[in-house]
């Protein structure tokens, strides 16, 4: 069903540094397969209060957050869903007639995906970040029972701050550690970047590993995720986990939940 915007037509909205079309095409594909008054874009700003205000006065339904954003934002909402308050960083605001509420919907899409591999919980991991994703992982690894953990973080003050609110300990590097789990939430091999071409992990590590797990998701394929393919680990890719966030997003802003294949199909549509 082709859409036409109208005067009822519902906005949303991402929020970023530097946009993206996978939301846009997502969201927007969903709306015309399943017939909903949406129309999603994608913004830039630097004027976060601004931004959130006009949210607020043009009735915006829904706005995606990214870097650097997440934590900032916080103190411009009026409600923060437990999933917020856990991490102090949001990712997702709700507008019902003019109260915002927060969500963050990338540490609901590790909890379901660490589920959907059944990676054991009693795995020991190295999680190489220290930012608001990282946090949001972190969090998820934690709350999800996994308890063994190290932070690897080239920021000693933000990597320790991570590190001691959720149990684990701190280290500037891998060092020696050879851990079951690998996760990288940094922006080593992303497509663009300084480090697009390398490792976020030692070979040696990667090949000792059962599970890598990258939040990258541009390239869909990250030298990481290459290395752990071939090796015959266990892979989870940063377009997993942006598929899925992105999904808990479209339920939040419209209460409609697509089918798996639907979901599916949104996906492809987003990534061609």
């Amino acid at each position: 069903m082709q859409m036409h915007p109208n005067k009822d037509t519902q906005l949303c909205m991402s929020l970023s540094a530097r946009p993206g079309n996978f939301g846009l095409r997502f969201h927007n594909h969903l709306y015309e397969q399943l017939g909903l008054n949406f129309y999603y874009k994608a913004f830039s700003s630097q004027d976060l209060p601004g931004a959130i205000s006009g949210i607020r006065a043009l009735g915006v339904r829904g706005c995606g957050v990214s870097m650097p954003f997440k934590e900032a934002a916080i103190a411009l909402v009026d409600e923060l869903d437990a999933s917020v308050q856990a991490i102090d960083s949001l990712n997702t605001i709700v507008n019902t007639n003019g109260h915002l509420k927060a969500y963050n919907t990338d540490y609901i899409a590790v909890e379901q995906l660490l589920q959907k591999h059944a990676v054991p919980k009693d795995s020991t991991f190295a999680l190489r970040g220290s930012g608001g994703m990282a946090k949001a992982v972190a969090s998820a690894l934690r709350d999800g029972g996994y308890a063994n953990g190290v932070i690897v973080a080239r920021n000693e003050a933000a990597g320790r701050r991570l590190a001691q609110n959720l149990g684990y300990e701190w280290q500037a590097d891998l060092g020696g550690l050879r851990p079951r789990m690998l996760i990288n939430v940094t922006p080593i091999g992303m497509t663009g970047g300084a480090e697009a071409d390398a490792l976020a992990f030692e070979a040696e590590a990667i090949d000792k590993a059962e599970t890598v797990f990258d939040v990258v998701a541009i390239p869909a394929e990250t030298p990481l995720i290459v290395r752990g393919r071939a090796k015959g680990k266990q892979v989870i890719t940063g377009l997993e986990v942006i598929a899925i966030q992105a999904l808990e997003q479209f339920v939040l802003y419209t209460g409609v939940r697509p089918t798996q294949e639907q979901f599916e199909k949104a996906v492809a549509f987003a990534r061609s």
